[in-house]
């Protein structure tokens, strides 16, 4: 289960046939069956679906965008954070996370009190949510993509999709967020589903693996795409 909040919902509904047992009681009909459907569900968010929730130490925002199995006991979220000066991040034991600079002129991440990575623009960078973790920004405010996942529950893996089209996954549950420009998605069994600038597909294959081929139509167009496995 997913808590993606409010949004257009699209599934493929399992359907299956069954042939008709007749004629005389002599004869066998064997019954003509069809593999059933899995369904996938996905959801188109806009920024206002958004849910915008203050950090657990008080010193940011961030906007969240979908999270399993809930949002107050999850295995794994997608968020941007809203960094808004300089200070500590919230702890997070037994939580990887990974970072992506939307926008702003840098972010310079400190680990145990030691200056450890310059957050440069649309390149994730992952750390342990374990260790007392601080950022200095960079001449203003910043924004930056969110993955979290419990490593005891889930593992999750960011691709960021620039000039040329790109398969992400495999995922039980994918995030594709559109950071700069329109994309368009391709899931298996859907037409193409276009992901407008700010915007994010929320993509749910329930216990199969699943993958989806993201493509930038907007000229310098960025996808980023958060994609979970695991269990949860």
């Amino acid at each position: 289960m997913v808590a993606a909040h409010t949004g257009a919902v699209n599934g493929a509904v399992p359907g299956a046939g069954d042939g008709i047992q007749c004629g005389v009681p002599s004869r066998t009909v064997r019954r003509a069956t069809r593999a059933p459907v899995t369904m996938t569900i996905h959801r188109l968010l806009s920024p206002r679906d958004f849910r915008r929730v203050p950090w657990r130490n008080g010193a940011g925002h961030t906007s969240e965008i979908a999270a399993g199995p809930d949002a107050e006991a999850f295995a794994w979220r997608v968020s941007i954070a809203e960094i808004e000066r300089d200070g500590p991040f919230s702890d997070w034991p037994g939580v990887d996370r990974t970072l992506v600079l939307l926008d702003g002129r840098g972010v310079v991440l400190a680990q145990d009190d030691v200056e450890v990575a310059m957050l440069a623009q649309h390149e994730p960078y992952r750390f342990a949510g374990d260790r007392a973790c601080s950022c200095r920004l960079v001449r203003g405010p910043a924004r930056a993509f969110n993955l979290m996942v419990r490593r005891t529950r889930a593992r999750g893996d960011v691709v960021v999709v620039e000039g040329a089209a790109a398969i992400a996954g495999p995922f039980r549950h994918g995030v594709c967020y559109a950071a700069q420009g329109a994309s368009e998605c391709l899931l298996p069994g859907h037409a193409p589903i276009g992901v407008a600038p700010g915007h994010a597909l929320v993509v749910d294959a329930g216990e199969r693996i699943a993958s989806m081929h993201v493509n930038p139509i907007d000229a310098g167009a960025v996808a980023i795409v958060a994609a979970v496995v695991a269990g949860e």
